[in-house]
C-alpha cells in the first residue's frame, strides 16, 4: 500500500522532471511548522545550486506543474519552500483505507529474517534490573520486525558455560561431596537437584568471591570449567539440571514482563561449532599463536584507536566470550539464514562486539551483505544519576523491582478510587498490568542509546507520557464502545475532520508507517512510544470535545464512534508492539 509520503512526493517528483530537474529533489516531508501547513517540500532549496537558480525560481515554477488536486494549498515561500495542506477527502481516504487493512496499510518486507539477541541472563544468577533494558526493548524491537513482516527470531542467549559453571560445580561439590554428580565410576542414572533458584542464587556468590582470594579453589573452578566443557559426565547431568532450575525461574520473570524467546538457545548450544570453525580460522591463516593463545588480527589501517586482536582460545585450551560469541553467528547462520542480526546490549560492550563482527566478516563466517548490529543501551539509574540501586545499595532483583511497582499501582488505583467494581483478584490482575505498563513505557520512551532517570512517581502518574496514561486512554475508548453497544447504537463509518482535534488525529495516523519505519531503522522503541501518547492526548481532546454518546443525530453519534474504535485499533497495535498488556477495566 502507499504510503501518504510516498504518494505526495511522486507528484512532486513528476512536477521537477516536468520541469527538467532531477526527481529526487520532489521528497515531500512532514512540515516542521505544523503551524504553517501539514507537508513540505524543500526540494528547490537543494537544487538551486546545482541548477544555478535562485530557490523561490525553482519553487514556483515547480508549483505550476504540480497536480493540485489533492491539496487545500499549495503555497511558495521565500526563499523557495513549498507549504502544503491536504484536502480533507484525501486525509479521510487515506485513514479509510489504513482502518479497512488487515495490517494497518504498513509497507512490509517479504522473505527476509531477522535474529535479535537480547535477554542475555546468566544459568544460576537472578535476573537484576540490569537485564530490564536488554528484555524490554529487544522484545518491542522484534514485535516490530514482525508487523513489518520480517520473520522475527528472539535468541535469549543464556550464559551457560564457561568459568562461572565451574565455580558453581565447585561450590557445589564443597557443600556436597558424596554426590552423585561428582562420582567418576557412577554409570547410572542421576535423581533432580532438590534445591530452588533461591539456593542456587546463593551458591555463585559465595564461590565467585572465594576464587578472588583462594587460586587453589580458583584452579580447581578452571578444572571444572575445563571437564564440563570437555563432556564429564556427572558435570554435564549437572549441568542440566542446574540449567532446567534456572530456565523454569527466567520463564517466569520474563513472563510478567511479557517477554518472550523464540529460542533459549546459550553458550553451550555453539559449542558443537567450535572446534571446524577455529580449525577453519588456522587453516585459512586467520588465526596465530600468541605467548600460547590463539589470536585474530582485527585491526584496520584506518583505526584512530588501537583495536585489540580476537582472542578465540586461551593458552589453557579454553574458550572465552569471543569464540562463543563467534560459533553462535556460525550456528544462526546456518539455521535461520538472516539478512540482519541485532544485539541488544549494555552500551559498555561496543568494543568486544565490534571485534566480534570484524572477526565474523575477515573469517568469511558472514557475508558483506548480512547486517551485524551492536544496539548498545544506556543505564537505567536512580534519582542520584547512578545506576539503579536497593537501598542498601545492592543490586535489586528484577523481579523485586516487579514486586514494588505493582505495589505501588495498587495503591495508586486505591487513592485515584478507580477500579472501584473490580474483585480483589481483579485489582491484583489490573495492577500488574498498570504496574508493568509504567516500568515499561517510562523505559521506552528514552531513546535507546541515552542513560535515564528510573522515577517510580512519575512513570505511576495517570498523566504525560507514562504508561497508565496510555492504559486510562484505551479503557476509556473501550468503554465507551462497550457502552454504545449495550445502548443499542450503530457504529458508522470514518466521516470527514469536523474538528481540527479530528484532523489532527487523523493525520498522525496517516503517517503510521513512516514513524514504525523510522523506528526500526533506530532500533527504538522510544518512537513507538512517542507517537502512541500523541494520539492518545488528541483522542483525549476529541474525547472532551464531543458528547458521544449523547449526541442525538444518530450520523454523527455513528461517526463519533467509528473515530473511537479507529483510534482504540490504532493505540492496542501500538501497545502490542510495546509488549504492553491493556486491562478490559481499570
Amino acid at each position: 500500500m502507499k504510503t501518504i509520503i510516498a504518494y505526495l512526493s511522486e507528484i512532486f517528483e513528476k512536477a521537477f522532471v516536468a520541469c527538467g530537474y532531477e526527481k529526487e529533489y520532489g521528497k515531500v516531508t512532514v512540515s516542521n511548522r505544523p503551524d504553517l501547513c501539514q507537508f513540505q517540500c524543500n526540494g528547490a532549496m537543494a537544487g538551486a545550486k546545482r541548477y544555478k537558480k535562485s530557490p523561490l525560481q525553482i519553487a514556483q515554477e515547480v508549483v505550476e506543474h504540480v497536480d493540485k488536486a489533492p491539496f487545500e494549498k499549495v503555497e511558495v515561500v521565500a526563499p523557495g519552500f513549498i507549504n502544503l495542506v491536504l484536502k480533507d477527502e484525501e486525509i479521510l481516504k487515506a485513514a479509510v483505507a489504513i482502518h479497512e487493512d488487515k495490517d494497518f496499510g504498513l509497507n512490509k518486507v517479504s522473505d527476509e529474517t531477522v535474529v535479535v539477541d537480547y535477554g542475555g541472563p546468566n544459568i544460576a544468577k537472578p535476573l537484576h534490573v540490569g537485564h530490564l533494558r536488554s528484555a524490554i526493548i529487544g522484545e518491542s524491537v522484534k514485535r516490530l520486525a514482525k508487523v513489518l513482516g520480517y520473520r522475527a527470531i528472539g535468541d535469549v542467549h543464556l550464559g551457560d558455560w564457561g568459568l562461572q559453571m565451574g565455580l558453581i560445580i565447585t561450590e557445589f561439590a564443597e557443600q556436597n561431596p558424596e554426590s552423585k554428580y561428582l562420582d567418576d565410576r557412577y554409570d547410572g542414572e542421576y535423581e533432580p537437584l532438590a534445591i530452588s533458584m533461591d539456593d542456587l542464587n546463593e551458591i555463585y556468590p559465595r564461590a565467585s568471591k572465594r576464587s578472588k582470594v583462594d587460586e587453589e579453589y580458583m584452579a580447581r573452578a578452571q578444572q571444572a570449567t575445563f571437564d564440563l566443557q570437555h563432556g564429564r559426565r556427572g558435570y554435564m547431568a549437572l549441568w542440566r539440571e542446574i540449567v532446567r532450575i534456572s530456565v523454569a525461574d527466567l520463564k517466569a520473570n520474563y513472563e510478567k514482563l511479557n517477554v518472550s524467546f523464540e529460542y533459549w538457545y546459550g553458550e553451550s548450544d555453539s559449542e558443537k561449532y567450535i572446534p571446524d570453525m577455529i580449525a577453519e580460522f588456522i587453516e585459512k591463516g586467520y588465526a596465530y599463536e600468541s605467548e600460547g593463545a590463539l589470536v585474530v588480527d582485527v585491526a584496520k589501517p584506518e583505526d584512530k584507536a588501537p583495536m585489540p586482536p580476537v582472542l578465540v582460545r586461551k593458552s589453557n585450551g579454553s574458550q572465552i566470550y569471543a569464540t562463543t560469541d563467534l560459533a553462535t553467528i556460525k550456528q544462526r547462520m546456518q539455521d535461520f539464514h538472516p539478512s540482519m542480526i541485532l544485539y541488544f546490549v549494555d552500551n559498555r560492550q561496543g568494543l568486544h562486539f565490534e571485534q566480534v563482527f570484524r572477526c565474523a566478516r575477515k573469517t568469511g563466517l558472514v557475508s558483506e551483505d548480512v547486517v551485524l548490529e551492536f544496539d548498545g543501551f544506556g543505564t537505567m539509574n536512580g534519582k542520584d544519576g547512578k545506576p539503579y540501586k536497593t537501598r542498601d545499595g545492592g543490586v535489586m532483583k528484577l523481579r523485586d523491582l516487579i514486586d514494588n511497582v505493582c505495589a505501588a499501582a495498587l495503591e495508586k488505583m486505591e487513592e485515584a478510587k478507580t477500579g472501584l467494581e473490580l474483585s480483589e483478584e481483579e485489582k491484583k490482575e489490573t495492577a500488574l498490568k498498570v504496574g508493568i505498563s509504567a516500568l515499561k513505557f517510562g523505559d521506552l520512551i528514552n531513546y535507546r542509546a541515552k542513560d535515564y532517570i528510573f522515577d517510580l512517581d512519575k512513570f505511576m502518574s495517570f498523566e504525560g507520557k507514562t504508561g497508565p496514561y496510555m492504559l486510562y486512554t484505551i479503557v476509556r475508548l473501550n468503554s465507551i464502545l462497550t457502552k454504545a453497544k449495550e445502548k443499542g447504537f450503530e457504529i458508522g463509518t470514518l466521516g470527514l475532520p469536523k474538528t481540527d482535534v479530528e484532523r489532527e488525529v487523523l493525520l498522525k495516523t496517516i503517517l503510521m508507517n513512516e514513524v514504525f519505519w523510522q523506528a526500526f531503522s533506530d532500533r527504538a522503541p522510544s518512537g513507538i512510544c512517542e507517537n502512541a501518547y500523541q494520539i492518545a492526548s488528541l483522542a483525549n481532546r476529541f474525547y472532551y470535545e464531543n458528547k458521544i454518546l449523547s449526541e442525538e443525530n444518530e450520523e454523527r453519534r455513528g461517526e463519533l464512534l467509528a473515530f473511537c474504535e479507529y483510534v482504540l485499533r490504532i493505540l492496542k497495535l501500538h501497545m502490542e508492539i510495546l509488549a504492553i498488556d491493556v486491562p478490559e477495566r481499570m
